[in-house]
């Protein structure tokens, strides 16, 4: 059997009286579009922390590309090819969106020239090329989360970690990006999604994970997790499944 390309075993951490992450595993095939989901607050972020490098866990382990990273400066697992995108997009506000994903793309390639030319090509897989010149102060939320999104990329990663990626975005927006993000998938890249919006994680999602209160309760398919009775108590309600399983049907 392929070992996964990440996986997170019995991983915990606690801040102060909190436990924010309390035992939890799983594990992320390559080439796999992936979600975690939870209410706010139910420590998904924290994970994405931990699995990235930005924590280290109380206990537990993290492992990647078949090595045990846990605790491993993010810097280098984005180096190995692990790279996270940020809720909060915060760019390089007086500079074009040309130079901030030659910021990403400087990780692997020195040369000025050659970065800027690698900033050219992810841009087109985002839909950014007509906006390369452009201050990145200026670009619209949207524009900004699909910056985001191209600065990770030009770190040539092999896992993509996004943190609501979609979020602050119209339903025009977000239908827009769903095929920028298959498409990153198809490019060779695996992704596992923290999300919210759960028309999105219905269409793109092959496995879901939900956690709760730094627990995981259930995971499995979208529309397994969607029935999943611990789901709806906890996250969903019994009105948003029923019209996520209806608009499956």
């Amino acid at each position: 059997m392929t070992e996964p390309l990440l996986e997170v075993r019995g991983v915990a951490i606690a801040f102060g009286g909190l436990r924010a992450v309390d035992d939890v595993s799983l594990a992320v095939p390559a080439g796999s579009l992936s979600a975690l989901i939870g209410p706010n607050g139910a420590g998904k972020t924290t994970l994405f922390a931990i699995a990235s490098g930005f924590l280290r866990p109380d206990r537990g382990s993290v492992r990647f590309d078949g090595r045990d990273i846990t605790g491993r400066p993010p810097h280098l697992n984005a180096r190995a090819g692990l790279t996270r995108t940020f809720q909060i997009v915060q760019p390089f506000a007086g500079q074009t969106v040309r130079d901030n994903i030659a910021v990403g793309a400087h990780l692997h390639l020195a040369g000025r020239r050659e970065a800027l030319a690698e900033a050219e090509r992810v841009a087109a897989r985002v839909g950014l090329a007509p906006q390369l010149d452009k201050p990145a102060a200026d670009l619209t939320v949207a524009g900004r989360k699909r910056l985001e999104l191209a600065r990770a990329l030009a770190t040539r990663p092999k896992l993509l970690l996004l943190d609501e990626v979609l979020a602050g975005l119209n339903p025009q927006e977000i239908a827009e990006m769903l095929p920028v993000v298959r498409g990153i998938v198809a490019g060779g890249v695996t992704v596992l999604m923290i999300e919210h919006v759960m028309q999105a994680v219905m269409n793109l999602a092959e496995q879901v994970w939900v956690l709760s209160q730094g627990r995981l309760i259930a995971q499995g398919t979208p529309a397994q997790v969607t029935r999943d009775p611990a789901v709806v108590e906890a996250y969903l309600g019994h009105g948003t499944a029923a019209r996520l399983l209806e608009a499956e049907a």
